[in-house]
């Protein structure tokens, strides 16, 4: 292992080269940012996801980024005319794509190394953890971990996913002292509110949570946080500040989830910097590959497994679109489908798709909730996986309906103005 600073790790990179790295928090800032303090990149393809920083690398001439999920900072750049490309896949097939590309470049975070001299993975283990490994091991290739005191040391399940980076496994170590991106949970609209209240009613003793980013996931956990319920169990893709409240709250006990018991599972964190400090040295939570957290038949041996996800437009079909806006990719796919089909195969397992009702588009009132989608529109999750609906105006229980139920179903729970419109199948529904 050889230690560099940034900007010679950085000089390691040929004009012509490929470089992979992990999701998010996963994400080394320093070798990023030294990288692009260079303008001589002839063909640099980069493959990640969910860039939490407009790194300038992405701006300059030469360099392609292929993402996996696109965040405010992809599409930013996107705007800007840079060459930022999507790939399409959920949030396990970058594993394989990781190992397809085998870019001679691969760079992760990691955590200051612990007692026995081992290097966390800190807030991500997602879908690279093998293929850091893999390029390791590679004489041919460069594996380089870039080290910030600031990033929590936590853990995986040995031995079989140890969430840790051997001394012998890297190439370069580079040091960081950057500040750690957080995601600050803004409080809950009233209609996210309102949206949570109606998905506790859902939530049963002891069941197990997988939960998301946004307004509705963090007002559900406060609700449960706050109630008489408890026991409660996390499977969950993300880790968030929400998943923390509920565990300071004394609610999870993750010994009722038929495996996996003792932890809550996660891929990866993302939050405030209180739930960073929280996760170090955190016994109460495993970090563990995205392969084996997301696995539908993993998630659907949880008990009382109750996944909670969003979404952008449903028709009333019950066809899903999550990650598209008019065609235009807005987001990623995630663990979208894995979890909403995952949880929604067992009798006792219940999956549970939010959204309001409407939306204001061009000082008009739409329908969330459509007859048909628009020509062009992308499914992210297709209609024979969806389980429950949930808006501010109740809950669509879909399962076991015909397609006629599901349908009016679907239609009770839009904005009154529109419910007949839509049972009509009349398009481009306004609410008044």
């Amino acid at each position: 292992m050889q230690q560099l600073s940034p900007a010679a790790a950085a000089a390691l990179v040929r004009p012509v080269d490929s470089l992979t790295v992990p999701l998010g928090p996963g994400q080394p800032a320093a070798f990023l940012h030294a990288l692009g303090e260079r303008d001589d990149f002839q063909d640099l393809s980069v493959f990640g996801a969910l860039l939490l920083d407009l790194y300038p690398l992405f701006a300059r001439s030469g360099v392609h980024l292929l993402s996996g999920f696109l965040g405010p900072a992809e599409r930013a750049l996107q705007a800007a005319g840079h060459d930022v490309r999507f790939v399409p896949g959920d949030f396990r097939r970058f594993a394989t794509l990781a190992e397809q590309l085998a870019p001679r470049v691969m760079a992760t975070a990691v955590a200051p190394p612990g007692p026995d001299g081992s290097y966390s993975l800190s807030l991500h283990a997602g879908a690279t953890v093998e293929a850091l490994r893999a390029c390791g091991r590679d004489p041919e290739r460069i594996l380089v971990a870039e080290l910030n005191p600031a990033l929590p040391r936590t853990f995986g399940l040995p031995p079989d996913h140890t969430h840790a980076l051997q001394p012998h496994e890297i190439d370069v170590l580079v040091e960081s002292d950057r500040e750690l991106r957080t995601l600050e949970d803004p409080p809950p609209s009233e209609v996210e509110v309102a949206i949570a209240e109606n998905v506790k009613a859902w939530i049963p003793e002891a069941a197990t949570l997988q939960t998301g980013i946004g307004g509705v996931p963090s007002a559900v956990a406060s609700l449960l946080a706050e109630g008489d319920g408890g026991d409660y169990g996390v499977h969950s893709e993300m880790f968030t500040t929400g998943l923390m409240r509920l565990h300071q709250a004394g609610k999870v006990s993750n010994q009722r989830k038929g495996i996996l018991e003792g932890h809550s599972i996660c891929t990866f964190a993302l939050g405030t910097a209180e739930l960073h400090a929280w996760l170090h040295e955190n016994d109460a939570v495993r970090f563990l590959p995205v392969e084996v957290v997301n696995d539908p038949s993993v998630i659907q041996r949880n008990r009382n497994m109750i996944a909670i996800n969003g979404a952008l437009s449903i028709d009333l079909a019950g066809q899903v679109v999550a990650d598209t806006i008019e065609g235009r990719q807005h987001s990623g796919i995630g663990g979208h489908e894995d979890f909403v089909g995952g949880a929604s195969i067992e009798g006792d397992d219940r999956s549970l798709v939010c959204l309001p009702a409407t939306a204001e588009v061009g000082g008009r009132l739409l329908s969330r909730i459509q007859a048909r989608l628009p020509r062009g529109s992308i499914v992210t999750t297709p209609r024979h996986q969806l389980d429950l609906v949930v808006t501010e105006y109740g809950v669509a229980d879909l399962r076991g309906r015909t397609t006629e139920e599901r349908a009016e179903a679907l239609a009770t729970v839009a904005h009154p103005s529109v419910r007949d419109a839509l049972l009509r199948g009349d398009d481009d529904v306004v609410a008044s």
